[in-house]
């Protein structure tokens, strides 16, 4: 009971189990670590190493609650250089799963080969194995159903075990990883240097777009790289922090790289880098949270000094901070004015007669510059502007019985009835307001069109009507590994709703058609997004996908917070917006609609 208790706070997914055993190959020294799975880890979870391997005695032990070979003391805690080092792992995992282990140290002619069951011992035996350990993790959670219950879909599932991969495999690069799922080589990495590491398991193009980061201190020793300003990101940055050979969430440290981009990239946007800290091992705490991502620095505040400093250095050094340009080739000669004419400047040609600050006409002399004769456009500019001037300020008074109708059968379902006898307002260019027989009514501009937009979009769905729109010169999109599987599992759905992307391989993908209607929206930025919604909220079910795919497009597709809207724009969009079976939140819950009361307004005065 008390391993299960513990499983709950180490063993949460299969991710976990790959967390906890590779840190422990790497312990064992192993250069070359292969993990096998099936079904995203749930059914099996298999790792092999050329570690040292272990004794039948310490086999036997190793899964015994803090059971350990990594510290003797407590007081160990405080100077640790291994991953592991509590002996809780093994003993987590082997109490909510079926364990086979073959192991064999280097001066044995023989290994072991042990079977266990839910923490029972059910068989220990001589086996000729190779030197190393092959552990073998079945039916993980098969004796805890309400936690195999929780698991997500295999994909969310081999979406964690990839990000927990890459995290364990960009600080180990002299390490051989192999990666494979249900037969497929996902990963096969090679021993090599931390950028090709990055760059073998972020994309070819990451490496071009980093820039080196190294600095020696008696204190602590950073090296790395960071993301040039131009390639900052809003979703799906990357961003890889380690201490000692750990990955850790260091928010404190984060901030001081964010910090050193201020006024170089937008608020919005997040850089990317890969940083490695390096610091005496009894300067920090790791046994702080289970899963050992959080450590504390007994020197944070100098340590945040250099990584602010060395990060400032490297944007600088690389020419990332923005300079001026002083060229002056085929600049515009600007009149130079001196009184009385004094001075010699034989690079300008300058006209002593010529004063700036004088009032025109007062004297032959002074230069006069004239507006250009051609007004046509300005007059015509004035014309659209005093038409669109008395347009607006003539009500229409007459409004369609159909709009009458629609806005009668809404009086019943909504507290809110527009009175079409007001023109709309438009607010700081976010809500309209329209006055209603209960009170004043406000609209998000940007939640009512995304609401339209998606019972348009599922309607279509359902009558099969939709049709896509080529794009004349295809958009090129590179995705990582997580996100390809994560494409390849929706990409049926995205077809189904007018999309069409083509593999070219290498994690390349071409958008080649989008669904009609949808000019001017970021296409690529569009795809990312209805991967990372369909990742994030974990649906599997088809009728789900679809519905988390038509809520991206109609938020990509809906009007803009800060777009002037027309006149009649705005009594479409709320003509519209009143139509629909349910105009007050969006499909993911938001607030449309707000109406404050007569009576409050009252209140008021």
């Amino acid at each position: 009971m008390a391993n299960q208790i513990a499983a709950g706070e180490v063993i949460q997914r299969p991710a976990s189990v790959i967390k906890e055993m590779v840190e422990n190959a790497i312990d064992a020294q192993a250069t070359d670590i292969q993990i096998v799975l099936k079904d995203a880890g749930r059914t099996l979870i298999q790792i092999i190493d050329n570690g040292v391997g272990m004794s039948d005695t310490d086999a036997r032990l190793a899964f015994e609650r803090h059971s350990t070979s990594k510290i003797r003391s407590a007081e160990d805690l405080f100077s640790l250089h291994t991953m592991g080092f509590r002996g809780e792992a093994l003993a987590s995992i082997a109490a909510i799963s079926q364990i086979e282990l073959r192991t064999r140290r280097k001066d044995s002619a023989l290994g072991t080969r042990l079977v266990i069951n839910a923490s029972q011992c059910l068989s220990q035996e001589p086996d000729a194995c190779p030197v190393g350990c092959n552990f073998m993790v079945k039916n993980l959670f098969f004796n805890v159903p309400a936690r195999r219950k929780f698991l997500k879909s295999n994909q969310v599932e081999l979406s964690n075990i990839i990000k927990e991969f890459e995290k364990l495999a960009l600080i180990n690069n002299e390490v051989e990883f192999t990666l494979i799922h249900n037969g497929n080589v996902i990963y096969k990495l090679s021993p090599g240097t931390f950028i090709q590491r990055i760059a073998a398991l972020m994309g070819r193009n990451i490496e071009e777009q980093l820039i080196p980061l190294s600095i020696d201190t008696s204190l602590v020793k950073v090296q790395g790289y960071v993301g040039k300003p131009e390639n900052a990101r809003k979703r799906n940055y990357l961003q890889f922090l380690f201490a000692n050979g750990r990955f850790m969430k260091h928010p404190y440290f984060h901030k001081a790289i964010i910090n050193s981009y201020d006024q170089l990239i937008p608020t919005d946007e997040q850089p990317n880098y890969f940083l490695r800290i390096t610091v005496d091992p009894q300067a920090i705490d790791v046994n702080i949270h289970p899963t050992k991502t959080e450590i504390k620095f007994e020197d944070e505040i100098p340590i945040w000094q250099i990584l602010a400093a060395a990060v400032k250095e490297a944007l600088g050094r690389f020419s990332a901070v923005p300079a001026i340009d002083f060229d002056t080739e085929g600049a515009p000669m600007i009149p130079a004015y001196t009184q009385g004419g004094g001075g010699e400047m034989p690079s300008i040609d300058v006209d002593p007669t010529y004063n700036p600050f004088k009032q025109s006409g007062g004297g032959a002399g002074n230069r006069q510059y004239h507006r250009s004769d051609s007004l046509s456009d300005w007059e015509e500019l004035y014309k659209n502007f005093e038409s669109k001037k008395k347009t607006d300020s003539t009500p229409d008074n007459t409004p369609s019985s159909e709009a009458d109708k629609n806005a009668d059968e809404q009086e019943s379902q909504l507290l809110v009835q527009s009175d079409y006898s007001m023109t709309c307002l438009q607010m700081k260019g976010r809500y309209v307001v329209s006055p209603t027989k209960s009170g004043l009514m406000l609209i998000d501009q940007h939640r009512a069109h995304v609401r339209i937009l998606f019972d348009r979009y599922m309607k279509r769905m359902s009558n099969g009507t939709f049709v896509s729109q080529s794009i004349l010169f295809p958009e090129i999109l590179h995705l990582s590994k997580t996100q390809v599987m994560e494409l390849q599992e929706i990409l049926p759905s995205m077809e189904q709703m007018g999309f069409s992307l083509s593999d070219m391989g290498h994690g390349d993908w071409s958008i080649n058609a989008i669904p009609a209607g949808l000019e001017g929206v970021d296409v690529k930025s569009m795809v990312l997004q209805i991967i990372d919604s369909v990742e994030n909220g974990g649906v599997s079910v088809k009728s789900k996908v679809l519905e988390r795919i038509s809520l991206t497009v109609a938020d990509s597709a809906a009007i803009p917070y800060g777009r002037p809207l027309m006149q009649e724009e705005m009594d479409v969009l709320v003509a519209d917006l009143l139509k629909l079976p349910q105009p007050h939140y969006t499909p993911d819950g938001k607030t449309i609609i707000n109406v404050i009361p007569f009576e409050q307004i009252a209140k008021m005065f």
